[in-house]
């Protein structure tokens, strides 16, 4: 099969499609046809090598992939040969087959395509986990989203007035405002001030009757964290999830006592390492509010397989709002009306 194969950490324009083994399901394991694949933060950080834990050399990136089992070894019981399916793995999503564990693997709602379901997994188990798990958030709390119009942003948002909360969504730019809006959030706060310490707190503050967040999910770091941390409510609980700016912040243990808040962090691999019947659980509560018309990962653009250094660099750069995917050969033809 063909697959973006990584050789050496670093830079992402070094990856190319190049031949590599077939997979082959042993016991418990399953072997799925890729139709297209999530692109993620995470895998900018494991093909830079600067992910906490890195795979031995050399491997194909990718945390997720949506398509077709195509062969199942003994005692899988989670899905069959020609089910379309959703499976999160460590990593090999970037190529035209992946091998998963069973636990993994998860058939798709009927009205899921594959494209949405490529965009769906990761982005939604994060923000269950943040929110229902890490925050235990309530219904008819208010919770602000910082980078709110990034993948994992748009599913908090949608997530949290899914359970019933009132939502801030925190952008840096007007079109990210729209997709923000369109995906539910209540209200905006500008993300791009010149002081964010400040400003995110005073329009919190503002848009709460002076009460503040009772729930922040924070993903930029830097002075975004440091406002969104000054802007919580009494008891208010703040969910890291990630540094996308690039400077990971620090805060003084007596400002946690004083103000009487809680700081907590969110790995989201430790849920399917540790715990994967909790994994499979989560799944399944967002297959069902997804056909309910609650959730929707709508992709922000697809790229050809080959073309995943590109697809990765606009996510760098943050060129796109909402999530990636990439598309194989298979998913092509498919669409085209040709044999597959």
């Amino acid at each position: 099969m063909k697959a973006m194969v990584v050789h050496a950490f670093g830079a992402v324009d070094a990856l190319r499609p190049q031949d590599w083994p077939d997979p082959v399901p042993g016991d418990d394991e399953v072997v799925v046809d890729v139709m297209a694949a999530g692109v993620n933060f995470s895998d900018l950080l494991v093909i830079g090598g600067q992910y906490q834990v890195l795979p031995p050399l050399p491997f194909v990136p990718g945390e997720e992939a949506a398509g077709i089992v195509s062969s199942v070894g003994r005692g899988v019981r989670s899905c069959a040969v020609g089910d379309r399916v959703l499976v999160l793995v460590d990593r090999g999503a970037y190529g035209e087959r992946v091998l998963a564990p069973q636990e993994s693997c998860f058939v798709l709602p009927g009205a899921m395509d594959f494209l949405e379901a490529a965009g769906f997994g990761l982005a939604f188990q994060t923000a269950h986990y943040a929110l229902v798990d890490r925050a235990n958030l309530q219904p008819g709390e208010v919770v602000l989203v910082t980078g709110a119009s990034g993948g994992v942003g748009l599913a908090c948002v949608q997530l949290a007035k899914a359970l019933g909360a009132r939502v801030l969504a925190g952008v840096g730019s007007a079109g990210k405002e729209r997709a923000a809006r369109a995906a539910g959030a209540d209200a905006i706060v500008d993300l791009s001030g010149s002081c964010p310490r400040d400003s995110i707190r005073d329009d919190v503050r503002a848009l709460t009757g002076g009460k503040g967040a009772d729930v922040v999910v924070e993903v930029v770091g830097g002075d975004v964290f440091e406002g969104a941390f000054r802007a919580l409510a009494w008891r208010g609980r703040i969910v890291v999830l990630g540094f996308a700016g690039g400077r990971i912040p620090a805060i003084a243990a007596n400002r946690i006592l004083l103000r009487n808040v809680a700081v907590t962090g969110l790995n989201s691999s430790d849920y399917r390492q540790r715990h994967p019947q909790w994994m499979r659980r989560v799944q399944s509560e967002l297959f069902a509010l997804h056909e309910k018309g609650l959730l929707r990962a709508q992709p922000a653009g697809s790229f050809p397989l080959e073309d995943a250094a590109r697809a990765l660099e606009q996510l760098r750069e943050r060129r796109v709002t909402g999530k990636i995917v990439l598309t194989t050969e298979r998913w092509r033809a498919r669409e085209a009306g040709s044999p597959s």
